[in-house]
């Protein structure tokens, strides 16, 4: 992921499924507020938000705002 966005929001679509992954990881995608597949959520572009994308980052895919 590139530096901060201009309004401080990046956009994170889940392309891979979370089955088999562990509990942790799970957990990091439904904190960003994804659900299933192809969905795109916007979410602040904070520290802790950077963290969960960091951990997920072979399932989702990150877009600035």
């Amino acid at each position: 992921m590139s530096a901060a966005s201009k309004n401080g929001e990046v956009r994170v679509t889940l392309l891979r499924s979370t089955a088999g992954q562990l509990k942790s990881i799970i957990g990091s995608v439904r904190g960003l507020g994804l659900r299933r597949r192809h969905q795109t959520v916007s979410v602040a572009d904070t520290a802790e938000n950077r963290g969960m994308i960091r951990a997920v980052r072979h399932l989702v895919k990150v877009e600035n705002v």
